[in-house]
Parts: structure tokens; C-alpha cells; sequence
């Protein structure tokens, strides 16, 4: 019996497996099947779409790099750092008191830790690309955004009065429950400003105003990340080369061993 829930445990990590590899071969893809360009390129090709059948009317999925510049940036909530991208995760982290039974019925008392969220948020601003050529209008909304960690600090405090602060973030976090609050871990990632990054994703001339945006096509991925086209191509296919290897071996103990138990 033992080993049969072995060989299911192994059947179900090689099927996730399954949905990792294709998931990596998928971003390779989409990042070798759009086209390379630069911002003068992009405003050339809208412009002269838009002599022949108007503005407003032409899309593409694209590729572009460059670096990230923004009048009006965000400010982030914990660290308070200038950005057009930020994350952050307030966790309580805890130490409960609780008793149990034994197989024999017998009382267990023991002392677990334990932790949850009590924030999270994140915020972004539109922000412009610019790389040798000019600039371009980048909406991140909907992006998969690659992150800068900037805060990861754990604070053994109790709240004041009840109220809990750290930057501009302030909660109340009275709680009557028999748990002792241990601290407070506070996380925060951002997308700077002034980093050179490597966008996929769509873009149009809507409203008249070029942009990088999310595709409307639901099967082709928009990503903004920190590293270059090579190094996000290489651990794509990487990712789905291993991916494919583990799920073959999990496929294979799996129906082994549940072969193995059935006589």
C-alpha cells in the first residue's frame, strides 16, 4: 500500500512536471517569435501604417530593450525607494501552544511556529523605455515583472498601542487570539529606475499614443525583466530541457512501482 501512494506521489510531480517544461518551451518561443526592434523602428513602421490606413489600427508583438526613465515615478511603501514597479509582504510570524492525541489517546501538548500575511500590495506607474534611438511608452500592467529584492527584515516587536508602522505602511493589528506574536517580517522587491531591461510584449498606436502594453492575445506572454534576450532564451531552454528529463524519470518510477505492487 505504502509503495503504491509512493508510486502515485511519483505519477502526480512528473504530470506538474509536465505543465514546468511546456510553460519554459512556451517563453522561449514567444521570446524567439517576436520581432527585434528599436523605438526609432517602432515609430517608423506606426507612422507609416498610419499614412496608408489611419492611426489607432496597427498592432504587433515585439521585442525591444533599454533603459528604464520615468518623470513621475512611484514611491515604494516600506523602504519608500523611487520606482515604477513595487511588491511588498507584511508576514506575522507566531508561536501557538497546542495539544493533540496520540495514536493511544493519550494528551500531547507541544509549542509550533507558525506565520501569516497580514499585507500585501504592489503598484506600478506607466514609465518610458528609452535605448540609442529614442524613447517609447511602456504599461505594465499585466506584465510578469523581474524584481529588484530591496528589503528582507524580520523585526521582534510588539505594535504600539496596536498600530503597526514601517515607511508609509501602518496597520491595526490588535489581535485576541491565543497565538504570541514572535515579530513582523517585512519583504519588498522593486523595478528601479534607470536599470536597462528587455520587454515582450504587444504594441500599438491606440489613442494615437505608441506603446508597449500587454498582447491581447491571451496565448503570447509580456515580460519585462533585468536580464538580456540570451540569458532569459538560455534558462527557457534550460528549464524545459530539465524539466522534460525529470518528468520522464517521475513517469517512469511511477508506473514502476505501481506495476511492482499490483503482483
Amino acid at each position: 500500500m505504502a509503495w503504491t501512494v509512493v508510486g502515485l506521489v511519483f505519477l502526480v510531480i512528473g504530470a506538474v512536471l509536465f505543465f514546468v517544461q511546456k510553460s519554459e518551451r512556451h517563453k522561449a518561443f514567444s521570446i524567439r517569435s517576436a520581432q527585434t526592434v528599436t523605438t526609432s523602428e517602432l515609430a517608423h513602421l506606426a507612422g507609416e501604417i498610419a499614412k496608408e490606413i489611419g492611426g489607432g489600427s496597427w498592432q504587433d508583438y515585439v521585442k525591444v530593450s533599454g533603459v528604464i526613465e520615468c518623470d513621475r515615478p512611484i514611491v515604494s511603501e516600506l523602504r519608500q525607494e523611487p520606482c515604477v514597479y513595487y511588491t511588498m509582504t507584511v508576514i506575522r510570524e507566531y508561536e501557538e501552544t497546542v495539544t493533540e492525541k496520540d495514536s493511544r489517546g493519550k494528551a500531547r501538548t507541544e509549542t509550533r511556529r507558525g506565520s501569516e500575511t497580514i499585507s500585501s500590495n504592489k503598484q506600478s506607474v506607466p514609465f518610458w523605455l528609452r535605448d540609442s534611438y529614442g524613447a517609447i511608452e511602456v504599461n505594465p500592467d499585466g506584465a510578469d515583472i523581474e524584481t529588484v529584492k530591496i528589503l528582507d527584515e524580520f523585526r521582534p516587536e510588539q505594535p504600539i498601542g496596536g498600530m503597526l508602522s514601517y515607511g508609509r505602511f501602518s496597520r491595526d493589528v490588535g489581535y485576541g487570539d491565543h497565538r504570541r506574536t514572535l515579530g513582523y517580517r517585512y519583504i519588498e522587491s522593486v523595478l528601479p529606475l534607470q536599470r536597462r531591461i528587455f520587454v515582450l510584449g504587444g504594441v500599438s498606436d491606440r489613442e494615437n499614443r505608441l506603446m508597449l502594453h500587454k498582447p491581447p492575445e491571451s496565448d503570447k506572454r509580456f515580460m519585462i525583466s533585468l536580464k538580456t534576450e540570451q540569458e532569459l532564451t538560455q534558462s527557457a531552454d534550460q528549464g524545459a530541457r530539465l524539466g522534460t528529463y525529470a518528468m520522464g524519470a517521475c513517469l517512469a518510477i511511477g508506473v514502476i512501482l505501481l506495476i511492482a505492487t499490483a503482483f
